[in-house]
């Protein structure tokens, strides 16, 4: 119990909820999931459908287009709880991309693009993410090169985004989906970018103009990631996500959901880490001691505890500040407000898991070190938010800096 994140019991409930589903359906199958997808492309249709009918997806969009008009708090108890079921994070991420873009979407796009799309994610049968990221920029989101030109009421599209999830999803799920994707429509900077409702597969149907590769990750296996390239690839005009030019912020109102979600999935993985850790410390001996007899190990298992906590905290902090913003439409709190809290809790949240993993594979040993090893499997998965996905932890630095001493002082 921890008396600084109260929920309400309707919260308790749905984590009770969620917990019920995640322990019957995720837990058992994760690492067969995980092991699957390592050999060869597997979407788990199965596991989306199921996510779907539970009502996992599309969480915080309205019920009119299949969503449930859940709070941010309430996605990422959800997120928190199938991370621990499936430490990979893979199923905890799908879920979130499916929570926070179409939530954006929903926002800022015209209703008879958003609708089918949501109601398609919600049950099972789409998935709709964010392709931002090209090859050479990263998180330079203000320098893509991707370019949509408009001719009359279309946009002709040309550009590759690298690095982007649910590539496989997209092109294997019955309805396809697609990605609010970002692209130049006018002059250098984060001025002259714009968001579009970018559907690479519609009914089953894919679209002219795009070709697309997977990639063969680390980790995380059981959510692909690839590169989509648009060559003249053509949308309506009433794709467009938001204002002309205003692109960039509409994709950083969506970042500020997903990093706390993405955060949540890193606790929660961290909650199953340090669970095994504490059973196995616990039942090895080493001399004739249990292993938790040492203070080299109980102290550091006492350390990693506190930093989960406060990974944990600042999560929820995030989460109930997004809801007092979004939701309660609360005038004392600005949009901006949220950029600290969700970049501290982006920065420490993968972090802290993927020290605890490390340790906990030191407490194994090298019995830790097999690929098929669950807690390393939770490791790699942990890897892939420290290294980058949803923002890489140097741009988290930054904005933390940044909001804390002023834009004057940090370029």
């Amino acid at each position: 119990m921890n008396p600084l994140i109260e929920f309400s019991q309707e919260e308790e409930l749905f984590r009770e909820s969620v917990q019920d589903f995640a322990s019957k359906n995720i837990s058992p199958v994760w690492e067969a999931m995980d092991q699957a997808s390592s050999e060869r492309a597997v979407v788990h249709k199965d596991m989306i459908s199921k996510l779907g009918q539970q009502g996992l997806l599309a969480l915080m969009c309205s019920p009119k287009h299949g969503g449930q008009g859940a709070t941010e708090t309430m996605a990422t108890i959800a997120i928190e709880e199938l991370a621990y079921a499936d430490p990979s994070v893979a199923t905890a991420v799908y879920t979130l991309l499916n929570i926070g873009w179409p939530f954006i979407l929903e926002m800022y796009a015209k209703e008879e693009v958003s609708g089918t799309i949501i109601e398609s994610v919600s049950r099972g049968e789409a998935f709709f993410g964010i392709a931002s990221t090209e090859s050479q920029g990263g998180s330079d989101i203000a320098n893509l090169k991707t370019r949509a030109y408009q001719e009359g009421n279309s946009f002709n599209i040309s550009g590759t985004k690298s690095f982007i999830s649910g590539v496989n999803e997209v092109f294997n799920l019955s309805w396809g989906g697609g990605w609010l994707l970002l692209a130049r429509t006018g002059g250098e900077g984060y001025k002259g970018i714009s968001a579009f409702a970018a559907i690479a597969r519609e009914n089953g149907k894919e679209k002219a103009g795009l070709t697309h590769s997977l990639f063969h990750g680390a980790g995380r296996h059981a959510l692909s990631t690839g590169s989509i390239t648009f060559d003249k690839f053509v949308l309506p005009k009433s794709n467009l996500v938001g204002q002309e030019g205003k692109g960039f912020y509409v994709a950083m109102e969506g970042f500020n959901c997903a990093r706390i979600l993405v955060a949540a999935a890193c606790v929660g993985a961290t909650r199953w880490l340090l669970e095994k850790a504490a059973e196995w410390i616990k039942e090895r001996e080493i001399g004739g001691k249990r292993l938790s007899s040492y203070q080299s190990v109980a102290f550091k298992f006492a350390e990693l505890a506190g930093k989960y906590e406060a990974a944990r905290m600042m999560v929820y902090r995030a989460a109930k500040l997004f809801d007092k913003i979004y939701i309660a439409k609360d005038a004392v709190f600005s949009k901006k407000e949220l950029n600290g809290p969700v970049a501290l809790a982006k920065m420490w949240g993968p972090q802290v898991g993927l020290e605890v993993a490390q340790e906990v594979m030191k407490w194994y040993g090298a019995a830790s070190f097999v690929s098929s090893h669950p807690v390393q499997r939770s490791m790699l998965g942990l890897l892939s938010y420290v290294v980058g996905a949803e923002g890489a932890q140097n741009v988290m630095q930054h904005i933390v800096a940044r909001e804390l001493l002023g834009g004057d002082y940090i370029r």
